[in-house]
């Protein structure tokens, strides 16, 4: 399960609970609670886990590993201006992260209007 998979990114990386929540951005109840399973992390937890460990998004969120020819096909599927977005998003600190998806939600929102 996902907490699983967290408890053993932190584990691998050989830090406490508190280091590692606050690495992430998230309080050291929150992370006890992720990894014992209670609720599932946000997508800023998610991508902050992602870009401070490095760790493949599919095996985290799936526990799998995409086949390399999966990846290309949806790297082929990406238009120029996604995968540049792609790209500097990954750049941004969680908070940055954040900022931008609430930017696309504002705008998500004033377009359903």
């Amino acid at each position: 399960m996902l907490g699983e998979r967290i408890r053993e990114i932190r584990k691998k990386n050989q830090m406490n609970q508190i280091e590692f929540s606050n690495q992430i951005g998230v309080s050291q109840g929150t992370l006890s609670e992720l990894e014992q399973n209670k609720y599932n992390p946000s997508l800023e937890t998610i991508l902050a886990i992602i870009k401070e460990f490095n760790v493949n998004a599919t095996w985290l969120l799936f526990g799998d590993v995409a086949s390399e020819d999966g990846l290309e096909e949806m790297a082929r599927e990406l238009n120029e201006l996604e995968n540049t977005l792609i790209i500097k998003f990954r750049m941004l600190s969680a908070r940055d992260q954040g900022g931008i998806m609430d930017i696309i939600d504002l705008k998500n929102a004033r377009s359903n209007q």
